[in-house]
């Protein structure tokens, strides 16, 4: 194709009385419509985390959590636009690149590689910046440009170019073949590479103060076939049943339940789902404190109760995440991907329950019916 044919056709565009965006001529495509969040999920936050004011997107900070696209992304160009507010203390976000669709387990984020969206912030040993940090997250690997004074997966940005409260900051994300690289306002300043994934979901953060996003907009360049192992996982369409603040949606008895980051139990009554279900996929992460000898109990319907025991010594106090299949071919569950249980009972329609159980936590609730 002639290099000045996408101008030509935005020329005839106008020329008929149309309007076209400023990336409809260079291979740009809008992350965001300035509407509303269409090819856009609320992976695990409250429903008005994330909002759309005027031409921006805007999270509040809490709960902490992301937002994710719908879409897959692997060899890019991005840009984006954004603004904390803050203006004393810390004001942190960021924006996750080639991340999974679900947090990774005992944490609110996902699996992957996070450009650091952050002002306010500068420690005394200079492990960090506000400057446009590239870091892995939750399993994820890279290798900074520079090596990092703490030997951290960390790249610290080469010029201090980020503006402050209440300025908008530009950012030119480049993923290409594992590499990104991050330009500030006009100038690369960060990167790494060698990155696993480097092909998954991108994401915007909430975490802790209100953040504004605006004018994103991404540009996708040719595959170059990652593996299945530098593939980040392929959503489902698992929904969250817990907003990271809030009840909403379960019935805790005896008020033995209480909610902030996890669902905590004071071991006097169960918490149940306000909605039956039949058959689907059930997840969780669960932990007890490290010197408790008490079971989690979850029960599918009202015949159907499995137990699991607190992990050993070596796992005291830690996050495990169980994963349940069920319906009209029994239950077959995995406890930190490796395959456990498998029964040929099948459970009977009505709620989840979690049985009271001093001291137990959950988190990362997310469940897809069968289809």
């Amino acid at each position: 194709m002639h290099r000045y044919s996408g101008w030509l056709v935005a020329m005839a565009f106008l020329a008929v009385g149309g309007s076209s965006p400023v990336w409809a001529q260079d291979g740009y495509v809008p992350l965001f419509n300035g509407k509303d969040l269409t090819g856009w999920v609320n992976v695990n936050c409250g429903p008005k985390t994330f909002a759309v004011k005027g031409d921006e997107i805007v999270t509040t900070g809490t709960p902490t959590g992301f937002l994710s696209t719908e879409k897959q992304y692997e060899n890019f160009i991005m840009e984006v636009e954004w603004m904390h507010v803050e203006k004393t203390k810390m004001a942190n976000s960021g924006i996750f690149v080639w991340g999974d669709p679900l947090p990774a387990i005992g944490s609110q984020y996902t699996r992957g590689i996070e450009v650091q969206v952050l002002l306010n912030y500068k420690p005394a040993d200079g492990w960090a910046t506000s400057q446009g940090d590239i870091f892995s997250i939750w399993g994820a690997k890279c290798i900074p440009d520079r090596p990092h004074p703490k030997g951290m997966e960390r790249c610290l940005p080469s010029e201090d170019r980020t503006k402050g409260a209440g300025e908008w900051n530009h950012y030119k994300i480049i993923a290409q073949d594992g590499v990104i690289k991050l330009h500030v306002n006009g100038k690369e300043v960060s990167g790494v590479r060698e990155c696993n994934p480097r092909k998954g979901y991108l994401a915007l953060e909430s975490e802790g103060v209100e953040c504004h996003f605006r004018n994103i907009k991404i540009k996708e360049m040719p595959s170059t076939n990652p593996t299945k192992e530098q593939t980040a996982t392929v959503a489902a369409g698992h929904k969250s049943l817990f907003d990271g603040q809030t009840m909403h949606g379960w019935t805790a008895g005896n008020a033995g339940w209480t909610a902030g980051g996890s669902l905590r139990s004071n071991g006097k009554g169960d918490l149940v789902l306000d909605q039956k279900v039949t058959s689907g996929e059930l997840i969780f992460d669960w932990k007890m404190p490290a010197k408790s000898k008490s079971e989690l109990a979850v029960q599918l319907g009202t015949n159907s109760k499995y137990t699991y025991k607190s992990p050993g010594s070596e796992s005291a106090g830690k996050w495990t995440r169980v994963t349940m299949a069920f319906g009209k071919d029994g239950v077959s569950q995995s406890v930190n991907g490796q395959p456990s249980i498998k029964s040929g009972h099948v459970p009977d329609e009505g709620p989840i329950t979690f049985l009271a159980a001093e001291g137990l936590e959950l988190m990362n609730l997310f469940y897809l019916p069968a289809k």
